[in-house]
């Protein structure tokens, strides 16, 4: 018999009852919080890789320019428009504009001006993204969609 200061055993039938409830409960808690939670998406929807950079009036025949927060120059010639992506092939760094072209200041690679690999370890050239006039008039450049080196944007 126990004493006054010893608890009185369970049973092997009441704990393994008791056991079966509480499991019982946690799974019930657990299905509820799981469908309190489905109606929030789990995947945020990406910004779209479409742009807008301008009208071709404010890009003059000759000129280059990076367009600010977007990581690609702007290339504008009498053969038309090109967007170049300035991330580099090998391991995704942003890459600097030079005399010869472009380097990439992590890892040594260079590129020439048409993005085509001079040295270093990038496996391919820059990528060339396709250019495209929206229905306002402006030019719009995808960075999802790549095209051939060399393919340039009549506007």
């Amino acid at each position: 018999m126990a004493g006054r200061l010893e608890p009185e055993p369970i049973a092997r039938r009441d704990f393994l009852g008791l056991a079966g409830w509480w499991t019982a409960a946690l799974a019930v808690l657990g299905s509820l919080a799981g469908m309190v939670r489905l109606p929030n998406p789990r995947v945020l929807p990406e910004t779209s890789r479409r742009f807008r950079i301008g009208r071709s009036r404010d890009y003059p025949v000759g000129s280059m320019q990076v367009v600010p927060d977007k990581n690609v120059l702007l290339v504008s010639r009498r053969e038309g428009f090109a967007a170049i992506s300035m991330v580099c092939t090998h391991l995704g760094c942003i890459v600097d504009r030079s005399e010869t072209g472009f380097a990439c200041p992590c890892h040594g690679s260079s590129f020439a001006k048409d993005g085509s690999v001079v040295a270093g370890p990038a496996p391919r050239g820059l990528r060339w993204l396709e250019v495209s006039r929206s229905i306002d008039g402006r030019l719009t450049v995808d960075s999802g969609r790549e095209v051939p080196a060399g393919t340039w944007f009549r506007a």
